[in-house]
């Protein structure tokens, strides 16, 4: 039976009640797949966070054909395309900040004195850490230091144009895979599960750096899921991204060796890397090693003493 002011009624045979859930409109329809409880769902946030992210890198990345690609100036050209990379990772992030109602600060970066400290201890540790893992090599005879590539004011003219691009380089990586994204696959499917399916995709994509073998996109992968850890951890990003600074610095300006396959011009020392590949790195470097295993799984045992309890909940960062 239908009653005047309700859904439609039905009685069985037993004489019990019970009501059919009210149709929804096209309208509601379309309403309901494109939003949740909790506002824009995260597939279609992930979706137009890389849309937006890829207009924004496209549309300034024609401005990088008034650089001339010719000798020192690749160099420049190199920190514009990242300057750009960052600009659209962050850029989009806060027009979906807008979109979803929700700090910016709430995606794994937020402002405050102590973002400075944690992003200056990051850094301490990427070098430490890496400086573990060359020792561990130059141990077992397959890695050694020669002489001196630059002198004077060269030595700092490099050192600090490496930090500055490496650190953009921190910024756009961690925040691609362990900010927005890492923020929305959480609410999806929970932080373990989201943390593994971007490191398997960070790991892969390294892949496609010339130089670079599946071991060394193996153990980027492993060291991407211990970023996710600290992010667990600090509940930000901001030590991830100092630590990857460090260390991609430290591989290639301080110790000059190959970064996933990929030697810098301008590095201070001549070095070497012999032996077996499989302790070398071979044409990957130091992240080709097995031994980058042990020193990561190291400093990850290290990490957890100092940070005992869980930080990061995409549900209670929103007053951030």
């Amino acid at each position: 039976m239908t009653t005047p002011n309700g859904p439609d009624v039905q009685s069985d045979e037993t004489g019990s009640v019970s009501s059919s859930p009210p149709q929804l409109g096209p309208l509601e329809t379309v309403h309901s797949a494109f939003l949740g409880p909790e506002g824009l769902r995260p597939g279609w946030g992930l979706a137009l966070y890389f849309g937006l992210g890829t207009i924004i890198f496209f549309s300034l990345i024609s401005i990088a054909r008034l650089i001339p690609e010719r000798g020192a100036s690749l160099l420049w050209r190199q920190l514009f395309t990242y300057v750009v990379l960052v600009i659209a990772s962050l850029g989009s992030a806060a027009i979906m900040s807008r979109i979803e109602k929700r700090p910016f600060g709430s995606y794994g970066l937020p402002a405050g004195c102590s973002a400075t400290k944690s992003l200056f201890v990051g850094l301490v540790w990427g070098v430490a850490a890496l400086s573990l893992l060359m020792l561990a090599m130059y141990a077992v005879g397959v890695f050694s230091l020669d002489h001196l590539a630059l002198h004077g004011v060269r030595m700092f003219n490099f050192a600090g144009f490496w930090g500055l691009l490496f650190l953009l380089v921190g910024f756009f990586e961690e925040f691609t895979f362990r900010g927005y994204p890492l923020h929305n696959l959480t609410r999806a499917i929970g932080f373990w599960p989201a943390a593994i399916v971007l490191s398997l995709g960070f790991g892969a994509l390294h892949l496609a750096n010339p130089g670079e073998a599946w071991i060394g996109a193996i153990a980027a992968g492993f060291i991407g899921l211990f970023f996710c850890f600290t992010v667990r951890r600090t509940g930000n990003l901001w030590f991830a991204v100092g630590m990857h600074a460090s260390w991609d610095w430290g591989e290639s300006y301080l110790y000059s060796v190959p970064d996933s396959g990929g030697v810098v011009t301008g590095h201070l020392v001549h070095s070497s890397v012999r032996g077996s590949r499989w302790l070398s790195g071979g044409s990957v470097g130091p992240e080709g090693s097995l031994l980058v295993f042990v020193v990561v799984g190291l400093v990850w045992l290290i990490f957890d003493r100092f940070h005992r309890n869980a930080q990061y909940d995409p549900r209670e960062l929103h007053n951030l």
